[in-house]
């Protein structure tokens, strides 16, 4: 028994896309499916498969390690790929590392209940952490060495550098000779070298996006994901630009700009380095409702505008569970990234999201992530539309008759469900 959802994939760009060398894409030669469909089994439910295949790549679930502390190093990488995370996002790096010098304590934690508690349940995590702060021949030597030992293993660079056109295609360049599968670009950090016109300085500004994703992508060999900043009026202006430009995926969000709070004994910020901080990036649970926002607005606006090609979504925020996942999913990205997650819970983490992500597959009858991928953006419409929607359902209810107009409307066969049709509570 098969049922349509009536559902166009999000399939990608119009043809007004620059044209890219075939080089760019992985071509895994699978036909994806213009209409999402359901099927249930009839007989054995099948096992859900939570393999999927985005730009060509391959990976064997769509749990992916976000840039940051987990993807710092060989060691760390390697942990991660041995736990079976889908793929690997390695923390952000530039061509010099001796500018980039960090401090400690660097992250401060927001606890439910009152701040301060030891006891509530973490729902926010801020950090002032910077991209990698070690020398780029290490992380070069690093990205070879995990590709020699993790060949069919997806690894992914990110990068940012300062807006330097020759800065851009050596970086691309380098990180391209080690052999990894594609590159997340970081126009999004929120905190540290904005003078430099790098992170969210760039991703802010339509015009400098533009010219930059021109560089990266006329350079660039493998799938290029463009990283999008929250801290925008309207993340859809950039994501468009992105994929205008020539990336093939679009990552979001990064971290939201904050101050994650006084201590009230010492009046200081936290955290707290010397006595003083800086605004920094928050994410962790409490950023999940506002992830979801920025993914349905950018999944929306592909479906709209960005109608032929194999384009893609990465979800990142407050993913701790396979139903934060499956959110994610059935607003239409096609991979889950995580960071804080790991950073709190560990890298094993990777098998309680796959569990938990089979087990909803399980509960609807999805063997596929395909199935159910943008399932839930058929539902998202306008204020307005809702008011018309719920005035039309209410006139249709006032419509259906309400107990009995007479005493000639009674039965004998449904006389006690007559009588309690006009019983008042």
């Amino acid at each position: 028994m098969a049922s349509s959802l009536g559902l166009t994939h999000l399939n990608g760009l119009t043809s007004s896309r620059v044209a890219l060398p075939s080089s760019r894409r992985r071509v895994s030669g699978r036909t994806r499916v213009g209409g999402l469909k359901i099927v249930a089994s009839e007989t054995k439910q099948q096992e859900p498969d939570l393999s999927v295949n985005v730009n060509g790549l391959h990976m064997p679930n769509p749990f992916v390690i976000g840039s940051g502390p987990p993807g710092t190093n060989y060691k760390v990488m390697k942990k991660a790929f041995d736990e079976g995370w889908g793929a690997v996002i390695a923390k952000t790096v530039s061509l010099d590392a001796a500018k980039v010098i960090n401090v400690t304590p660097r992250y401060a934690r927001l606890r439910a209940g009152v701040n301060g508690s030891t006891k509530g349940q973490v729902i926010g995590w801020q950090n002032i952490e910077l991209i990698s702060d070690r020398p780029l021949e290490t992380m070069l030597k690093e990205f070879k060495q995990l590709k020699e030992e993790y060949p069919d293993r997806i690894l992914i660079a990110s990068i940012m550098e300062e807006y330097n056109k020759a800065a851009w295609e050596e970086l691309v360049d380098r990180v391209e000779q080690t052999g990894i599968d594609a590159i997340e670009v970081n126009f999004s950090c929120p905190h540290g070298m904005p003078e430099r016109k790098m992170g969210a300085a760039v991703g802010q500004d339509c015009d400098l996006l533009e010219e930059v994703c021109g560089w990266i992508n006329a350079k660039a060999t493998v799938p290029v994901w463009a990283k999008m900043t929250p801290n925008i009026t309207d993340i859809t202006q950039p994501a468009r630009v992105a994929l205008k430009s020539g990336c093939e995926g679009i990552a979001a969000i990064n971290t939201i700009m904050s101050v994650m709070g006084i201590n009230l004994k010492t009046l200081h910020p936290e955290p707290c380095v010397e006595g003083y901080s800086t605004p920094g990036g928050y994410s962790s649970k409490a950023v999940h409702p506002i992830a979801l926002a920025k993914v349905m607005s950018i999944a929306q606006m592909m479906k709209s505008e960005f109608q032929d090609g194999d384009y893609s979504i990465s979800g990142i925020g407050g993913v701790e569970s396979g139903g934060d996942a499956a959110e994610f999913i059935l607003l239409g990205a096609n991979t889950v990234q995580v960071c804080t997650g790991v950073m709190m819970y560990g890298y094993d983490l990777v098998s309680k999201l796959c569990e938990e992500l089979k087990d909803f597959m399980r509960a609807h009858n999805f063997t596929t992530i395909e199935e159910f991928r943008g399932a839930s953006l058929q539902y998202f419409t306008t204020h307005t539309e809702l008011v018309r929607i719920q005035q039309e359902a209410i006139k249709e209810r006032r419509a259906i008759k309400k107990g009995l107009a007479s005493d000639k409307d009674w039965t004998g066969d449904g006389f006690v469900k007559e009588s309690e049709s006009m019983v008042s509570n």
